[in-house]
């Protein structure tokens, strides 16, 4: 690790000649970036495993605590929330003490309240256990995407930040697959004891191989010291709170398919749980190719004119989904057009990523915190609708894509008029 992580440095001393601005993370070797990579990936992926790699056992939770689904679901939104929280305090606190401090403590606690999860004996408790373990894994994404700030700038931060979106937008949809693998061979109960064992993977993968890149000196930064002015700082700033309400959105509709997925392709369509692990890993490749097409498309064109493209898709696709289920298509009617709506979430969530952060280096931590609270917290929110929307008839296809066209909606609106991205100038060097 060079002896300048954290600083950023300009070269350049004839007058007539730009600056050059180099980056902590220009002087790592490829192999030290691959290493980052992986490690600060797997932190990001452990958020979104702990919220759905037990999605293809909600039928199974449903009948072991004698209960309905939408109480089921509850246990997904605790999770969600407690995640949300968790990044608005974790990010702030990590621009003020540091990454590493936060990342090992809460990741902690997180390892600690998987274990009592598995060993919840009513509902309740494993609602208050899901709500501990959605704060615990809060930590490894906000964290993963403040070190990227803190080491990398420029096209290179856009390079770095669609891998862990691509991890990130990836994993929501990978969970289910694993965890209808585990249920194969274990109960709803070895899925938390999973859960654990990766917590604990990357306890010890912070502790080896994630140094810290804050300096102290930005830790004691005048400009911005307290938790309210650094986000003061970031909610003045037009672009960001755009990018807050697409990514919103855009995770929203992701979590609204991703929680009524179990009981309308499990119970509506009469698929066992491989079956719905082999339906997500399907849509999944959607979400793969969104990812790695939109990095080197917003690093050509830039990455509002990518949201542009993927917020109308968004829109098109979920509308799709409520037309061909009107006409009686069937499985296949939701499936194909979902595999779009996957692709335009891709698209989507490198892009907001870059245009959040890329703007606030000083405040990196606080930036991704509210960005992932935002996303997650909301989505918390509005997922459950679905449940709501379908009391009396059951889960459809039509009442899920509903909720996702609601939520496409307004992302795009938010693009066009608060973000308006013939305003947005090119990434910072």
């Amino acid at each position: 690790m060079p002896s300048s992580t954290g600083a950023i440095r300009t070269i350049g001393s004839n007058p007539a000649t730009a600056p050059i601005t180099l980056h902590p993370g220009d002087a790592l070797s490829t192999g030290r970036r691959v290493l980052y990579i992986i490690v600060l990936g797997a932190l990001t992926a452990l958020g979104p495993f702990t919220i759905d790699l037990y999605l293809p056992a909600f039928p199974q939770l449903e009948d072991d605590f004698h209960t309905t689904s939408a109480a089921i679901q509850l246990t997904l939104t605790g999770t969600m929330l407690g995640f949300a929280v968790g990044q608005l305090l974790v990010g702030p606190l990590s621009d003020k003490i540091g990454r590493r401090v936060p990342l090992v403590a809460v990741t902690s606690l997180h390892v600690l309240s998987s274990i009592a999860a598995a060993l919840a004996p009513t509902l309740l408790l494993l609602g208050v256990t899901r709500v501990i373990m959605g704060f615990g894994a809060a930590a490894g994404g906000v964290v993963a995407m403040a070190i990227v700030r803190d080491l990398f700038g420029g096209k290179r931060l856009v390079i770095m930040l669609s891998r862990l979106a691509l991890v990130s937008g990836v994993a929501p949809v990978v969970a289910p697959i694993i965890g209808s693998a585990l249920l194969t061979v274990v109960s709803w109960q070895g899925i938390f004891v999973a859960l654990a064992g990766y917590g604990l993977v990357m306890l010890m993968a912070v502790i080896f191989a994630v140094p810290e890149t804050l300096p102290r000196e930005r830790r004691n930064d005048r400009g911005s010291t307290t938790m309210l002015e650094r986000y003061r700082m970031v909610f003045s700033d037009r672009v960001y709170v755009g990018m807050l309400i697409i990514g919103a959105m855009t995770f929203s509709g992701l979590f609204s398919y991703l929680s009524a997925s179990p009981f309308l392709f499990q119970i509506t369509h009469g698929l066992d749980p491989q079956q719905y692990g082999l339906l997500f890993a399907m849509n999944s490749i959607g979400m793969v190719i969104g990812v790695q097409v939109s990095s080197r498309l917003a690093a050509r064109f830039g990455p509002q004119w990518v949201l542009a493209f993927s917020t109308g898709l968004q829109i098109i696709a979920a509308t799709m989904i409520i037309t061909l289920d009107q006409l009686g298509t069937g499985l296949w009617g939701a499936v194909v057009p979902l595999f779009f709506f996957m692709l335009s979430c891709g698209f989507t969530f490198p892009s907001v990523q870059v245009l959040a952060l890329d703007r606030h280096g000083k405040a990196a931590g606080t930036a991704a915190s509210l960005l992932g609270a935002c996303n997650f917290g909301v989505a918390a929110i509005i997922s459950p609708l679905v449940g709501w929307l379908a009391r009396d008839a059951g889960i459809t296809a039509t009442t899920m894509a509903a909720v996702m066209v609601a939520c496409s909606t307004i992302g795009t609106l938010a693009l066009w008029f608060i973000v308006r991205p013939r305003t947005v100038g090119m990434l910072n060097p």
